[in-house]
């Protein structure tokens, strides 16, 4: 494996942090079975990748084995985003090459300066990655992930947009979707856990971003706890970030 540097993790403001790390602690809660985990939201610019990348880096930060998986394929800006880059100064080869060539899944996975966290970035993006996402490939890739750590986190395409989302779902243990407050409809929102439904994977929680409030607001009114997979989530606030 190579080593990847990350130079720019933002510094998050209490509340964010709090809030990011209180939907880790529940992730915790949901037990053994639940490893893999689609990060997804119904349009872009809600906030899914910042909540997967901050997710990933709490956990690992724990001590826990965690790795991320930018699945993202048509449209990723994780590189650029974050500054990534591998420590060789070579280009990463990243999750569309890894599908599409016939290297050890090993060595496409980088480390990170996290000990127990590791990460797989989409470099090159595809016009059309459908069969990627179809191959047996992208389901030994997930396989793999699952039995070398304890959470593979994956930063999905939005669901609304192409179906990529229901496929990379159909392979996940469950979903975290995310809802930007004030821009997606309750409807839009319904519309999202149907497609998970379909994809036949459990809907572990809503993350609602973007919003400033406390539980009496009118978002928390709109969207407010309610019971996923037999177990009851509130919603998570967040402050910032974007996709």
């Amino acid at each position: 494996m190579s080593t990847l540097n990350i130079s720019n993790i933002p510094e998050l403001p209490y509340a964010v942090e709090e809030a990011v790390n209180r939907l880790r602690v529940n992730i915790s809660f949901l037990g053994n079975d639940v490893r893999k985990i689609m990060v997804v939201s119904t349009m872009p610019n809600e906030g899914k990748s910042f909540v997967a990348m901050q997710l990933w880096h709490q956990m690992a930060k724990t001590g826990t084995p965690t790795v991320l998986l930018d699945a993202d394929l048509r449209k990723s800006i994780m590189t650029d985003k974050y500054g990534i880059t591998q420590d060789t100064g070579e280009k990463i080869k990243g999750t569309s090459y890894c599908l599409a060539h016939d290297i050890p899944i090993e060595e496409a996975i980088c480390h990170t300066d996290i000990a127990t966290g590791d990460i797989l970035p989409n470099v090159d993006n595809v016009i059309n990655p459908s069969m990627l996402l179809e191959s047996d490939r992208f389901a030994q890739l997930l396989e793999y992930m699952s039995e070398h750590y304890r959470y593979t986190f994956i930063d999905s395409p939005p669901l609304n947009l192409v179906s990529d989302g229901e496929r990379i779902g159909n392979l996940c243990d469950g979903a975290v979707l995310i809802v930007r407050g004030g821009m997606t409809s309750k409807g839009m929102v319904r519309h999202s856990i149907r497609q998970l439904e379909r994809a036949n994977c459990p809907l572990l929680g809503i993350v609602l971003n973007r919003v400033e409030g406390a539980k009496s607001g009118y978002y928390y009114k709109r969207y407010g706890g309610k019971y996923y997979g037999g177990k009851y989530y509130t919603n998570q606030y967040y402050y910032g970030g974007s996709r």
